[in-house]
Order: structure tokens, then C-alpha cells, then sequence
């Protein structure tokens, strides 16, 4: 049984989001994040499957680092996405779950981060 729940250090972020990767726990045993507005909806889920893993680590992370997913929590998983974070300033919708940080670092709603084990 993983405990999803546990705090873990926070990391300083590098330059490289593989480098980043590899300083966060695993997300073995995590089925899919929900993340839900302030009304309890959920608005987005991110699924363990290839392609979307390295953003379930990171809002993972998030969610146990800071308990939701604020503008502190933001600006800082733009940090753990690296060289990601400018592309998709640059490509708005190439990235969806950096542009959902972007958005709240620019005063969206904070989100909770639900975590849901498989």
C-alpha cells in the first residue's frame, strides 16, 4: 500500500526536466490525479499512462509538498518543468498541464489535487 499522502523534501529544481524527474517519488500504484475547483468539481484529471507520466509526478509532488495547487505551487512546477515551461509559453495548448500552472501563477483559482490509487 503506497502512502500518496507523505511529505517529502522539497526539491531544487535543475535546468532539465529529466534531471528534475528523477527527484520526485515514484508514481507507481497512482491510477490518475483529479483536480477540482473550489466547488468540489473535478475540472481535469491527468492518467498514469505514457505521455502524461512526467505531469502526474509533478502534480504529485505538488500536492504533497504544498496540499493544493495555489500560486506557490505553480510557480514552483514551472520550475520542476524546466525547459518545458518557455515552449509552452510559447505554444499556448501544447502543453496543457503547464499552461493550468501558468494560468494560476497569472490569478486563476487555485485547484485541489485529488489523488487516486489504482
Amino acid at each position: 500500500m503506497h502512502n500518496f499522502n507523505r511529505v517529502c523534501p522539497m526539491i531544487q529544481p535543475t535546468a532539465s526536466f529529466k534531471d528534475n524527474l528523477q527527484l520526485l517519488p515514484s508514481i507507481e500504484g497512482l491510477e490518475q490525479i483529479e483536480l477540482l475547483d473550489g466547488a468540489g468539481a473535478v475540472v481535469a484529471t491527468i492518467e498514469n499512462q505514457p505521455g502524461k507520466q512526467g505531469s502526474l509526478a509533478v502534480y504529485q509532488y505538488l500536492q504533497n509538498e504544498f496540499g493544493a495547487l495555489d500560486a506557490e505551487a505553480a510557480a514552483h512546477g514551472l520550475m520542476v518543468f524546466a525547459e518545458h515551461t518557455p515552449d509552452a509559453r510559447q505554444h499556448p495548448g501544447a502543453h496543457p498541464n503547464i499552461d493550468r500552472l501558468l494560468d494560476i501563477v497569472g490569478g486563476a483559482k487555485p485547484l485541489q489535487i485529488r489523488l487516486v490509487a489504482a
